[in-house]
């Protein structure tokens, strides 16, 4: 007798537990910005919107009602650039299923405006071969031109800090040119003319002795003047990336006492003069960082002519570079061969070399348009060749 009339007080302690826990739902989704919904993809390939908050309205710009009598519009509300990365982060998470996390754009009709959404939602397979997603959908249209004029920002300083490269190497070439033709030339003909001078002078001694140190002065200059010139821009740059290299790496050695060899796996790497420039720029930068900072007994320069890139590896076996010494704010060096790398639309890699030190790696693409240019010239240059011959 007593549990009978202990039933009702139950059953109606569980229907007060259960309004609160409603209320409770229903204040945490009224303060959630966005969308707070359930998502069901059907076996037949149908879909549904088994739950809607009032937040449907303020995102999509269509009532919860309207979407319930009409899930399809959804999809319709997404452009048709970014319909298809929806559909697929969809069957993905259907088949995997995990996590479904998919940003892109919608038109709201009703604010003649489009929006970028993001939506993160967790599936739940049901028995009938369903799954249902519980989510929320954002706005986060400000948030995503925020990052999209971030990263033109970006592309805008690339290509002003390439397009200012290119200025500073043509200045350096007209520089270095007219230090060579015109300093050079000069200085040759004194040379010359003070040799036709000492010739005619008399034995006397003290003469002698002032157009020698004249002579030598004027050798000393003539050096220096090739010096500046060479460090400006290397004339062997016209003969190639490869011939450069060969020549920077040599003379590295040299002037450092540094073990350092050099390899090629063509002589032709398939580079304009701009890009050719950049690598060679690189390579200077980071061999000046070993001589600098590496405390190196050997390097080793590695170029090579792969299918779709080209690679470049500095390595040397010197104490490395520190995780703190890369994120050094004065760290310009590494930033700009970095800079370099970018603009060549390629990468840059700092990495620990096998037996200590480091390993400078640079990668771009090549153009391969360039090389079947190249190739059918001169395969047409070998058919004209075997034609006059024939003839």
């Amino acid at each position: 007798m007593s549990s009978a009339v202990s039933l009702p007080h139950d059953r109606q302690a569980l229907l007060t537990e259960l309004e609160q826990v409603r209320a409770r739902f229903a204040a945490i989704v009224s303060n959630t910005p966005g969308l707070v919904y359930q998502f069901v993809l059907h076996a037949d390939g149908s879909v549904s919107f088994p739950y809607l908050s009032e937040g449907c309205l303020a995102l999509l710009g269509l009532t919860a009602a309207e979407l319930h009598a009409q899930p399809q519009r959804f999809l319709g509300l997404i452009l048709e650039d970014d319909r298809q990365s929806y559909l697929d982060a969809m069957q993905a998470s259907a088949t995997a299923l995990w996590s479904w996390n998919w940003e892109g754009r919608i038109w709201v009709d009703a604010w003649k405006d489009v929006k970028w959404i993001n939506l993160r939602c967790t599936p739940h397979p049901l028995p009938d071969g369903a799954v249902r997603w519980d989510g929320i959908m954002t706005n986060i249209t400000d948030s995503k031109l925020e990052q999209l004029e971030v990263r033109h920002s970006r592309a805008r300083l690339a290509e002003l800090s390439a397009h200012t490269d290119r200025v500073k190497e043509q200045e350096r070439t007209r520089i270095a040119r007219e230090i060579h033709d015109e300093l050079g030339g000069n200085l040759t003909a004194i040379k010359m003319a003070l040799a036709m001078l000492a010739a005619r002078l008399d034995g006397d001694p003290a003469l002698r002795e002032k157009t020698d140190y004249v002579d030598a002065l004027v050798d000393r200059t003539i050096e220096a003047v090739h010096r500046i010139a060479v460090d400006l821009r290397p004339a062997l740059l016209d003969l190639g990336l490869v011939a450069a290299l060969e020549w920077q790496v040599k003379e590295f050695g040299k002037q450092t006492g540094i073990h350092s060899s050099f390899s090629a796996n063509h002589r032709d790497i398939g580079l304009d003069n701009d890009q050719a420039t950049a690598l060679f720029r690189i390579a200077q930068e980071a061999l000046t960082n070993i001589a600098k900072h590496a405390h190196a007994s050997k390097v080793t320069v590695k170029l090579a002519r792969l299918r779709h890139h080209v690679s470049l590896k500095i390595a040397d076996n010197g104490s490395g570079i520190r995780q703190a010494d890369r994120a050094k704010p004065d760290s310009f060096g590494l930033r700009g061969m970095a800079e370099r790398a970018r603009a060549l639309g390629g990468t840059l890699t700092l990495s620990q070399a096998s037996g200590g030190g480091t390993v400078v790696a640079i990668k771009i693409k090549r153009d391969t348009a360039r090389d079947s240019l190249i190739a059918a010239a001169a395969d047409a240059t070998i058919a004209a060749e075997n034609i006059s011959t024939s003839k």
